[in-house]
């Protein structure tokens, strides 16, 4: 069992947050450059820390709502802090995304590691799981929603954590019968980035999203199930 801070979704340090993985995890390499001061490598102060994360949190709800165009100045605005200091954190559009999709996936590892820690039968961890990706949806910014595609080493290792996971619980359904043999980590992952993402214009969501989830658990069942093609698609 791992141990979960009271409240997942808030983002401590990476030490007593998640398992450990291969690859030693930490932010991206360009954020944390960039978040130290000029005088001798020293680590930001609370202010800057809470600076950083106002600025991330408003940087997601803005690029998923606008796009990964948004101007800067507007997330700083909407920050409440200049664009200089929009700057110091993140010197430039694609340290900040990387700095997004980083979060993005440390906050889908805490949602898989609350399903597989769950006493749940699998079938539940999974509902779980996209439950907890439905109520944050609007704090990711994935690859699928305007994130970049080549991702640093870091949370590469990050992906892989949650694959496991995920992994972890399916094989656990597969191995009692009640999730079909051929279901993989990734068709849960893009499935769950899907309907994290709200259609424009579609009135309460998470409400139809959930809807969409039980449609999706109810075809992982093998009794109705028929064979998935593509086996190979891992990606």
């Amino acid at each position: 069992m791992i141990r979960i801070a009271p409240n997942p979704w808030r983002l401590p340090p990476v030490s007593g947050q998640f398992r450990p993985v291969a690859t030693k995890v930490c932010h991206h390499k360009s954020v944390d450059n960039a978040a130290r001061t000029s005088e001798g490598g020293r680590r930001p102060r609370s202010d800057g820390l809470a600076n950083r994360e106002r600025l991330l949190a408003v940087a997601a709800g803005l690029i998923r709502r606008e796009g990964a165009g948004v101007p800067l100045a507007a997330i700083a605005a909407e920050a409440g802090v200049g664009v200089g200091t929009l700057y110091r954190h993140y010197p430039s559009r694609d340290a900040l995304l990387a700095a997004l999709t980083d979060r993005s996936f440390r906050l889908v590892l805490a949602a898989a590691h609350l399903a597989a820690d769950s006493d749940e039968p699998p079938i539940e961890a999974l509902r779980h799981f996209l439950n907890q990706t439905i109520e944050h949806g609007a704090e990711l910014v994935l690859p699928m929603h305007g994130g970049p595609v080549l991702l640093d080493q870091d949370t590469v290792a990050l992906r892989a954590e949650v694959r496991r996971t995920l992994g972890e619980i399916l094989h656990q359904g597969q191995d009692d019968g009640t999730i079909r043999s051929d279901l993989m980590p990734v068709d849960v992952i893009m499935f769950g980035a899907m309907i994290a993402q709200p259609l424009p214009h579609a009135t309460n969501w998470k409400r139809i999203a959930r809807r969409q989830a039980t449609i999706f658990l109810d075809g992982v069942a093998p009794p109705r199930a028929e064979p998935l093609p593509d086996r190979e698609v891992d990606r």
